[in-house]
């Protein structure tokens, strides 16, 4: 699933008259930047949420044949958020068992159109079904006022929601060690039938809910590779002259 459904108010004026997934570096929009990194890892089949001019999205997306791939839209006439959009979404991932639980257990990827990264889904994939995890974070060490606490055995154990708000911490450790989320999830079909928030509400509330209660989230670290979120103007200028030194479109 990418997540594309917010109003993208960073980076205006570019996203007065679009949505922020038709945005573009380099010529490409960071939709299709998205969708083809997933595709090159194997992914045949895609939901995109929608909400910010979500008719464009619809649109682009015939107009390049859905880049080769079964792509859905779900529609959001009220942002909900990551877990929320999500939770919306969660039919795709269980069309085949008809269920919230069972036999369908095929982890899916969870991707922020806004960030771009040489993350190696491979081994991302391989470290979620080796832990067991409901869900794996990739995440790695740089400075930010939002932080995930991880144990030694780098399953979650807390956040720090802003600089100044004291952490929140759902299963206490002699260390833990404070890292940075990169929007990017490997999530076991699992997770759905768990989420009891409803409406508007962060997938990271329900993960620290789950966490809490004695499920594993995992962190995988991701320090070694390239990544950019480009929620704002100076980072696609940045990412336009670091993508091609950063070998992502081998």
């Amino acid at each position: 699933m990418v997540l594309a459904a917010g109003l993208g108010t960073r980076l205006r004026p570019l996203t007065d008259d679009r949505p922020k997934a038709l945005v573009e570096v380099n010529g490409r929009a960071l939709l299709e930047i998205t969708l083809l990194r997933l595709r090159g890892f194997g992914v045949r089949e895609a939901i995109v949420n929608a909400h910010h001019f979500a008719e464009q999205i619809v649109a682009f997306l015939k107009a390049h044949d859905n880049f080769g791939m079964r792509i859905e839209v779900s529609r959001e006439e009220v942002l909900l958020d990551t877990g929320g959009g999500l939770k919306k979404a969660g039919w795709f991932f269980l069309e085949k068992s008809g269920k919230l639980s069972g036999g369908l257990d095929e982890p899916f990827l969870l991707h922020n159109v806004d960030v771009i990264s040489t993350i190696d889904f491979s081994k991302m994939l391989h470290a979620h079904r080796e832990s067991g995890a409901l869900a794996t974070l990739a995440v790695h060490r740089r400075e930010s006022s939002r932080q995930l606490f991880f144990n030694d055995d780098m399953k979650l154990c807390g956040r720090r929601a802003g600089k100044d708000k004291e952490p929140e911490i759902v299963c206490p450790a002699a260390h833990l060690e404070p890292l940075a989320f990169t929007g990017v999830h490997i999530i076991s079909p699992r997770l759905l039938g768990l989420m009891k928030e409803d409406g508007v509400f962060s997938i990271i509330d329900c993960y620290l809910r789950l966490a809490g209660a004695g499920e594993t989230i995992a962190g995988f670290r991701a320090d070694e590779y390239y990544w950019r979120d480009l929620g704002k103007l100076a980072d696609l200028q940045q990412a336009a002259l670091e993508l091609v030194s950063a070998g992502f479109y081998r």
